[in-house]
């Protein structure tokens, strides 16, 4: 349904920014998993070719917030797990709360992070450490993250870090579209 909501959004010409938030303790606990599981039923071509369906699909679904016209910034508290870091990686801008961690959850599960992790996050993190996340399932901590620059600040509650998120928002909102349209692109 994303791509359908992001098109949504950016058909009204008044949206200039996109904004996403999670309510309760955690950003996100990633995909679910349950989404494979009519595919082994299937025969061996036929699990291959709905698998690689699946996770196109997938890929689409997050892509689509990297290639919105507008800027998507992210407000995150807690765990954002496995898919939630290809959500996230597919963002503009990301502001934390400091209890917040950002795990490739794929390792632990016998899965390869495939959905967009590694070529977006590769950008926004030093190889060795993206590596290192990926290989063991590690936490990456607000504090680390935004040393490394995959967040852009970290604040200090919940509704600290939804606050900030959206006055950044507000104040990209008053710049003019089409320049930060292009920015976004450049």
């Amino acid at each position: 349904e994303l791509p359908g909501m992001v098109k949504q959004i950016e058909q009204d010409t008044s949206a200039r920014v996109i904004v996403l938030s999670a309510l309760g303790p955690h950003f996100c606990a990633g995909l679910d998993l349950t989404v494979f599981q009519h595919i082994q039923s299937d025969s061996h071509d036929d699990r291959a070719f709905a698998l690689y369906e699946k996770i196109r699909l997938m890929q689409r679904s997050m892509s689509c917030l990297e290639e919105a016209r507008l800027p998507v910034l992210a407000a995150v508290q807690g765990a954002a797990i496995g898919g939630a870091v290809d959500l996230l990686t597919a963002c503009d801008l990301r502001f934390c709360t400091p209890d917040a961690f950002f795990t490739i959850e794929e390792i632990n599960v016998g899965m390869t992070a495939d959905v967009g992790t590694f070529p977006r996050i590769l950008k926004l993190l030093p190889e060795a450490v993206v590596r290192q996340l990926a290989y063991t399932g590690h936490r990456l901590t607000a504090d680390r993250a935004e040393r490394l620059g995959f967040v852009n600040a970290v604040l200090p509650d919940h509704d600290a870090v939804v606050a900030h998120t959206l006055s950044v928002a507000a104040e990209i909102a008053q710049k003019s579209p089409l320049a930060v349209h292009g920015s976004k692109r450049a």
